[in-house]
């Protein structure tokens, strides 16, 4: 459809680079010689829907089914601000090669299958290099998020130490990511805390003095260690499992990281049932199976988890092994978290008043609860009801 005698369109960027590392990569971008008004008119003849998502810069979507393509007329930059380019259509491809950023992602496949590479892509790929095309300090001036996706690349695809010229061109640059809009800084620092190599690449910016200005740690080196320990995390919230280890040990710490990077309040949860998890934990001089009973009905298991997880050596060892095992039950639900086992409804039904009376009943005998080890079943609860009946007495 979009290609004839006289225009072709190419497979380009990422989804190129992935296919030669033999990885999957959902997203397909398209570049084409083809102006963007000729790529909507010849989507129309083939019945495909076509959404001019960024026509002033040549980007039109295609959807084929429940798949959609970025066909993007190839562009040459004429002149950039740090956040926006300006551009001009153009039809060559190596042109439009050399104005992205990395050269892992300047490759294109034609559609006979051929992978075409002006600017060193493959070889950079096979050495595990992320490199920056032509001058560094030049890309980093068209658009200062190039930083911090540099090493967000270099912690995917890279091997080693980071590009050398690259990072002293981000140093150059660091002050640049203080214009950032929040929302990019969070999408590429989330992305970053994903990758396989995260804990070695974020240590790399704080040896650049890089860090502190995207997530503000206080390179403090303990807190390095626990985001190592939390490397291997592989649950659908690690990347803000990590941030928890890297960045907080308190809920003043989260307070300002929801503000930096704009997280959800699904995403500060997170942050804060591992804060309070912890801090319980570093309260406990031992930790007991009636400890961790505790634990398992005031706190987020899965925060007890994680601070447990990121834990070293010396304070994982004032936890005894049967607590371990309790939680591991509790975790995959081999046995029932503890809850208290009398409600406002039992106190209504021994006539206790109403309203304040309830709520203070239920305070004391929650707090009885905790003291004896959380049990549960009839025998507690009936000990409870009694313990709260000569508390408050029932209704005269």
């Amino acid at each position: 459809m979009l290609n004839s005698k006289t225009e072709e369109t190419r497979i380009v960027g990422g989804s190129v680079r992935d296919a030669l590392l033999g990885s999957d990569n959902s997203d397909i971008d398209l570049a084409t010689t083809l102006l963007p008004n000729e790529v909507m008119r010849r989507a129309a003849t083939t019945s495909l829907k076509a959404i001019p998502t960024g026509i002033d810069h040549g980007t039109v979507t295609i959807l084929l089914g429940r798949r959609t393509f970025e066909v993007t007329t190839l562009r040459e930059d004429i002149e950039t601000d740090g956040r926006h380019a300006v551009v001009r259509f153009g039809r060559s491809f190596a042109r439009d090669a050399e104005r992205r950023d990395f050269t892992i992602n300047a490759l294109s496949l034609d559609e006979d299958g051929k992978v075409h590479d002006t600017v060193g892509g493959m070889a950079d790929l096979s050495a595990g290099r992320v490199r920056f095309i032509g001058d560094a300090a030049t890309r980093i001036r068209e658009d200062a998020l190039r930083i911090l996706r540099f090493f967000r690349f270099h912690a995917r695809y890279g091997i080693g130490e980071p590009d050398k010229d690259g990072v002293r061109s981000a140093i150059s640059a660091a002050a640049t990511l203080d214009g950032l809009s929040r929302e990019r800084v969070r999408s590429e620092a989330l992305k970053l805390l994903e990758a396989p190599r995260a804990v070695a690449v974020i240590a790399a910016m704080r040896d650049a003095g890089l860090l502190d200005r995207i997530i503000q740690t206080g390179g403090y080196l303990d807190r390095l260690d626990r985001a190592c320990r939390a490397d291997g995390l592989a649950s659908p919230t690690a990347p803000i499992e990590r941030l928890a280890a890297l960045a907080v040990d308190s809920r003043a710490d989260i307070e300002r990281l929801r503000r930096t990077l704009r997280l959800s309040n699904e995403e500060t949860y997170v942050l804060e049932t591992y804060a309070d998890a912890r801090q319980d934990l570093e309260h406990l001089a031992e930790v007991a199976t009636v400890d961790m009973r505790r634990l398992a009905a005031t706190r987020n298991l899965h925060g007890v988890a994680l601070a447990i997880d990121v834990m070293d050596d010396l304070r994982k060892r004032r936890i005894s092994r049967e607590a371990l095992t309790v939680l591991d039950h509790f975790l995959d639900g081999t046995d029932p978290i503890p809850v208290l086992p009398v409600s406002g409804r039992d106190l209504v039904a021994m006539d206790i008043p109403p309203g304040r009376s309830i709520g203070a009943g239920l305070a004391a005998a929650h707090s009885l609860w905790l003291q004896r080890g959380c049990a549960s079943g009839e025998k507690e609860k009936a000990f409870l009801l009694q313990y709260i009946l000569a508390a408050i007495g029932p209704k005269a």
